[in-house]
């Protein structure tokens, strides 16, 4: 039979084990650990208990409390859409013209526009409404289509070529492309749009201007109009700012006249309410207001 050691410094027994003469004591467990484990382990029990916990099949133990996460966030949605319901009802029933002309109604438009612009549209536009290549600048005002509160609500319910019925329906030809002007016409047309916004281009550039003002009035007038400012019955957009949407470098111009373009916003109709789309639509109207 083993004998029992002990450890000479400390009077504890040993428990045998040895590494380099060094030997391992028979150190009981700490009581405040046995008593924080037995505290947890009461707790853990009176959770069960009172609160929902166990998965039984396709239900769960209830609790004797019968608290319910789902059943407590739904009367929070409930209780904020009451919150909410004494100024959307207004916004429901007011035009857009006396919400916008409204201070108390505007300040609702800027909070709840601002989270469904950036849920919804930021993706494309930016949180601040600036754009970015492909998609255009809210901010800077240059409408493709009008920027009349009617006018962008009615772009943000049907859509620009989306898949609703009466969706807006914008195209530019590929001049290039299909073969209705040569490689050089384009890039005299490009030229001559670049120096409608003033543009800095080479010498080789500019002698290209002349030619392509005529080839301009010749095809693309129809839509741009003749003095190019564009039009918001087709949604073409004004040549002669400094706003682009592709892109105003010789390269990027010539390619949109060679290629064509066809620009894309999905419709909304549906997925948001009639009140959230007049949020929207107000809202839009206000970015770029804080640059003024």
């Amino acid at each position: 039979m083993a004998q029992e050691r002990h450890d000479p410094a400390t009077g504890r027994s040993t428990t045998g084990h040895e590494w380099n003469g060094i030997e391992e004591l028979e150190t009981p467990i700490p009581r405040v650990v046995l008593f924080f484990l037995a505290v947890t382990t009461l707790i853990a029990i009176g959770y069960w208990i009172l609160m929902p916990a166990w998965p039984i099949g396709v239900t769960y133990t209830k609790g004797l409390l019968g608290i319910d996460q789902r059943i407590i966030v739904t009367k929070q949605v409930e209780e904020a859409a009451a919150a909410r319901a004494s100024w959307t009802d207004r916004i429901a029933e007011t035009s857009l013209d006396e919400i916008a002309a409204d201070p108390d109604l505007m300040q609702h438009v800027r909070e709840a526009g601002r989270t469904l612009f950036i849920d919804n549209c930021a993706a494309c536009h930016g949180t601040r409404g600036t754009g970015g290549p492909r998609f255009p600048n809210l901010a800077a005002k240059a409408w493709l289509w009008g920027g009349e509160p009617e006018t962008i609500l009615e772009t943000i319910r049907v859509g620009i070529n989306s898949t609703h019925a009466e969706t807006r329906v914008s195209q530019m030809m590929a001049f290039g492309r299909d073969g209705t002007l040569e490689r050089e016409q384009v890039r005299s047309v490009a030229a001559y749009v670049r120096s409608l916004s003033d543009l800095p281009m080479s010498a080789d550039h500019e002698a290209l201007i002349e030619a392509g003002k005529e080839i301009f009035s010749a095809n693309c007038a129809a839509c741009h109009g003749e003095d190019a400012t564009g039009s918001t019955d087709m949604g073409a957009p004004n040549l002669t700012d400094e706003t682009w949407i592709y892109g105003s470098d010789a390269q990027t111009v010539f390619a949109t006249i060679y290629s064509g373009r066809q620009g894309l916003m999905p419709n909304w109709e549906g997925r948001l309410s009639q009140v959230d789309m007049k949020l929207l639509a107000l809202y839009v109207g206000t970015l770029g207001e804080d640059a003024k």
